[in-house]
């Protein structure tokens, strides 16, 4: 293969793409950050972080997969010089992710009270129980920001969002320090600190976004078209249509490492602080490839707005050869420094001892990981999300729980074994996806 014909495309693809890439290790890190700090106050403060997460991160997910349903439409019709149209979507989108919101807290709510029947040490799930309502709180601004980064990326602007989730997560930081450990006469909150330091800074972001479309030269036309337009019935459920296999395509895949989390907690408390440790740092770069397979999903709208089907094979292929070399080299660097990266979350040496363990499969399965985002990316630029959400569910629910939970109480892996289902589900996926790419981009040659 002639590498040098796409170097173009390299470029093209990173340009859009390290914005984003900020933007998305940015959300990841409020995470980290929040692991980080609560991690050295206690063991049970951070098996309880990764209880609470590993729940909440569903609805979140599901969420944010719902406003990913605008990118591919916006993108589409910005291609065509449509601005009608485009506005349009903003209003609508806006008005379906604001209901998706208020609903995805509604039934989060309820699950909060049943944080204490999962099968959790009980010191755990009692810790996790306030820090859980007021992360689910932070969803109703998050996805209003993220309604509106969805619909700027759709247009191929990807550095507002970046610059807005990095400053949020300055002040998270800051507001980390001051309420989990009770700093410059701040009430000293531990866990409960980390949740508040989140939502308020999940609630600038939003604002912060209004006011920059609104009074930006470029945004500002598009703002107004948006605020004068009806909604459509139509565009809800087109939206909707698109959205929602996203979102649930994301949370089958998610949900395999949530019921992991739960087989961890019955394994034991630090195999449950190993796992949110590992899977903290996994989810880094897993975030990173996310990145440039938003930059694809704009691309491949783009060109599919306009039939060109011979770039987006090019972007297909941009967007695997980034990816693979990215996550091979960080899965080189996970084995090399096992024993050393859980230092950032714990002392705890039996932690970082599992964690040591978790961090080598990690390192595998992040590769099929990478290329089942890739292939994702490129089936969401071409709208076709139906197919990849049953696929997905059945890669990671029929294929990679069941091996989870034989690998790990059956044949007696532990820990180890729950991650040995989610390699199993992640290259499964990557396997299916690349399969139904293929006859995609196949019957238009």
């Amino acid at each position: 293969m002639n590498f040098k014909i796409y170097i173009p495309f390299y470029k093209k693809n990173l340009k859009l793409a390290i914005p984003v890439i900020f933007s998305q290790v940015g959300q990841v890190t409020v995470s980290l950050v929040d692991n980080m700090m609560v991690g050295h106050s206690g063991t049970t403060e951070l098996a309880a972080a990764s209880f609470s997460n590993s729940i909440f991160i569903i609805g979140m997910l599901l969420g944010m997969g719902m406003t990913m349903g605008m990118t591919p439409l916006v993108g589409k019709y910005f291609s065509r010089k449509d601005e009608t149209e485009v506005g349009s979507y903003l209003k609508n989108g806006l008005f379906l992710h604001a209901i998706t919101a208020i609903l995805i807290v509604a039934v989060m709510t309820g699950v909060a009270f049943l944080l204490g029947r999962m099968g959790q040490p009980e010191e755990v799930s009692e810790m996790a129980f306030s820090y859980f309502l007021v992360l689910v709180a932070s969803i109703i601004p998050l996805l209003i920001f993220y309604s509106c980064k969805q619909f700027l990326e759709g247009m191929g602007n990807t550095k507002v969002a970046m610059v807005i989730t990095l400053s949020s997560n300055l002040v998270n930081i800051v507001l980390n320090y001051l309420l989990i450990f009770g700093k410059y006469g701040f009430p000293e909150m531990g866990l409960l600190g980390a949740g508040v330091a989140t939502f308020i800074s999940r609630l600038i972001m939003p604002f912060i976004l209004f006011a920059f479309m609104w009074h930006h030269t470029s945004f500002h036309r598009l703002s107004r078209i948006a605020w004068s337009t009806k909604l459509e019935k139509s565009k809800i459920r087109e939206l909707f249509n698109i959205g929602f296999p996203i979102g649930t395509q994301i949370v089958v895949e998610v949900l395999t490492f949530s019921v992991g989390a739960v087989m961890m907690g019955w394994i034991g408390k630090e195999q449950l602080a190993a796992h949110q440790v590992a899977i903290g740092m996994a989810s880094f770069t897993y975030m990173i490839s996310l990145g440039v397979g938003a930059a694809t999903t704009i691309h491949v709208s783009h060109e599919y707005g306009v039939n060109n089907f011979k770039l987006i094979r090019r972007f297909v292929f941009t967007a695997l050869h980034l990816i693979v070399l990215f996550m091979s080299t960080m899965g080189i660097l996970f084995v090399i420094f096992r024993h050393q990266l859980p230092h950032l979350f714990t002392n705890d040496a039996a932690v970082i001892r599992i964690a040591a363990g978790l961090l080598i499969i990690a390192a595998l399965f992040q590769i099929f990981d990478g290329i089942q985002v890739a292939l994702l990316s490129c089936l969401r630029g071409l709208s076709d999300v139906k197919m990849p959400m049953f696929l997905a569910f059945l890669s990671y629910s029929v294929v990679g729980l069941p091996i989870s939970y034989l690998c790990a109480f059956v044949l007696g892996f532990g820990a180890m074994g729950v991650w040995m289902g989610f390699l199993v589900g992640l290259a499964s996926a990557a396997a299916l996806f690349a399969y139904r790419l293929r006859r995609l981009l196949k019957s238009h040659f």
